[in-house]
């Protein structure tokens, strides 16, 4: 702790030199002249934690297996962002000189991190469509005569194997192929869920902004009693209950987890589209068309839902994010996707015990971190394109 309010001492010294430094250099120019102190203090510790990031980078391709262990992760970290970098980067590129007009120009807007999050998604869909012809072998295959829990990396120093360089399970499935169908069950499973989601949101949020009425508050009251139930609690409760009744009825516990988290989103959704569909159905033109005898159908369909396609989809991404991690959540307790199918959430759980391996061989580790990584990075990914959705929609420029 000394130490460390001793370099924030010194960090402040600094910066009171370098907005000092400029003041003196630039000749009172006005950009260090109106900078306040804080904002000199900002880039100070910015260049200070630049340098330390480099300096523990560096570390980790230390010759001392110890030092490069206990910088292991960062060093992939900061790899893998460089990788990410420069992939979205040429994505972009790519974008703005092939396709067609519409694309070409859409990609010249486009920020960085939105052309990473539509590469993601792409690479996802990709391999959820393609999983039984990429993976090489099926995600519930036992493979004869390999041995269990091979630590991923490779190495058979470490107790890897070079055939195999994500590891096998407890029970001897081959890592690598249960995360490439992870990708076709976690993810299709999971915008299946968010289609049917918005279906129900969407319609009863629309008809209840367009009749109002005794159909308006019916619907507000009952999502207001769910939304007021803590959705992943709810979510839970109703699975444990659903796990006693799909061997009675026949019907997949799978099936029993769309509808009822289809239905606690739902709700969200319908919030959003009776608010959207409420600021719509006041306009001059829907005056009009009913004026014109227009029907129910032709009010929702033709006038509200292309008025307000901009802000369902943006929040169709962010409840595909809650979705697919709900997903996840609730297959790490054991009530989600079942086996065999191979799922992201069941791998975490299943694959903690490779964690013990972290204090000598971090890469024999990362056998957890893999499925783990996978709902993180598109997670980051589908919120990256909603970001950019929400401001291409909401007309602010940068």
């Amino acid at each position: 702790m000394i130490w460390f309010a001793l370099a924030l001492v010194v960090i402040a010294a600094v910066a009171w030199v370098f907005r000092f430094g400029g003041q003196a250099v630039t000749r009172q120019a006005p950009y260090f002249r109106d900078m306040p102190y804080g904002v000199a203090y900002g880039y100070v510790l910015g260049a200070v934690a630049l340098a330390w990031l480099v300096w523990a980078y560096m570390q980790g391709h230390s010759a001392d297996p110890l030092i490069a262990n206990k910088f292991f992760f960062l060093r992939i970290a900061v790899e893998g962002f460089i990788i990410c970098a420069i992939a979205a980067w040429l994505f972009r590129l790519a974008g703005r000189s092939i396709g067609t007009a519409w694309s070409r120009k859409m990609f010249r807007a486009m920020p960085l991190t939105a052309a990473f999050g539509i590469l993601m998604i792409l690479i996802y869909a990709f391999v959820a469509i393609t999983a039984p012809w990429l993976a090489p072998y099926g995600q519930e295959q036992i493979i004869p005569g390999v041995a269990a829990n091979i630590v991923p990396g490779g190495d058979p120093a470490l107790g890897g194997d070079p055939a195999f360089p994500f590891g096998t399970d407890q029970i001897g499935r081959d890592i690598l192929s249960r995360l490439i169908y992870g990708a076709q069950n976690t993810v299709g499973i999971a915008f299946a869920t968010t289609v049917l989601a918005f279906l129900l949101g969407g319609t009863f949020g629309f008809l209840a902004a367009t009749l109002g009425g005794w159909l308006d508050q019916l619907l507000s009251r009952a999502v207001d009693v769910l939304m007021a139930i803590p959705s992943l609690i709810f979510a839970l409760l109703l699975m444990t209950i659903a796990s006693v009744w799909a061997p009675r009825t026949g019907i997949p516990l799978t099936v029993f987890m769309v509808l009822i988290i289809a239905v606690i989103d739902s709700t969200r959704v319908f919030r959003l589209a009776r608010a959207v569909g409420q600021n719509i159905v006041v306009m001059d033109y829907i005056e009009a068309a009913k004026l014109r005898g227009e029907g129910l159908g032709y009010l929702v369909f033709k006038e509200i839902l292309p008025n307000a396609t901009a802000p369902l989809l943006a929040e169709f991404g962010l409840r595909f994010c809650f979705v697919f991690l709900t997903i996840a959540a609730l297959s790490f307790l054991g009530v989600g996707i079942q086996p065999p199918l191979a799922d992201w959430g069941t791998m975490v759980r299943d694959l903690g015990s490779f964690v013990n391996y972290a204090a000598f061989a971090p890469q024999a580790a990362t056998a957890p971190l893999l499925a783990a990584g996978a709902i993180a990075m598109l997670t980051v990914a589908v919120n990256f394109v909603v970001d950019w959705m929400l401001q291409r929609s909401s007309g602010l420029k940068e």
